[in-house]
């Protein structure tokens, strides 16, 4: 049987300071995370054709089927990430963004395209 290759892009992101926050508030934190992942990530890897493919408690590897969705993901899960840190925020944003502690739950994020693997 002949195997296919597809050239694919994976996102691999976790969440900055995870360690951190889970020192501080095991439990809120892990709602929060939960809670980010239902509204925000979940819908976003769905809406740019993404498919998860390994979450390590704060991180995540998605595969996409191209860097452009990859990307637009990426893009969208941070601003969103900010966008629901700061309304939540008493302080305001954007300026107070950086200083507030609610808003280490950011994601970082690396998109890698690359050979998908042979299944």
């Amino acid at each position: 049987m002949a195997s296919t290759r597809r050239l694919v892009a994976i996102l691999a992101a976790d969440v900055a300071g995870y360690s951190r926050l889970m020192g501080a508030d095991e439990e809120g934190t892990h709602e929060r995370l939960k809670a980010v992942h239902r509204q925000l990530v979940d819908p976003k890897i769905t809406e740019h054709h993404g498919r998860i493919v390994k979450t390590t408690g704060d991180g995540l590897l998605v595969e996409f089927p191209s860097v452009v969705d990859a990307a637009r993901c990426a893009a969208e899960v941070q601003r969103g990430m900010i966008d629901r840190e700061c309304r939540s925020s008493p302080l305001g944003c954007p300026s107070s963004y950086c200083r507030s502690p609610i808003s280490a739950m950011t994601l970082t994020s690396n998109i890698l395209p690359t050979p998908s693997p042979r299944i």
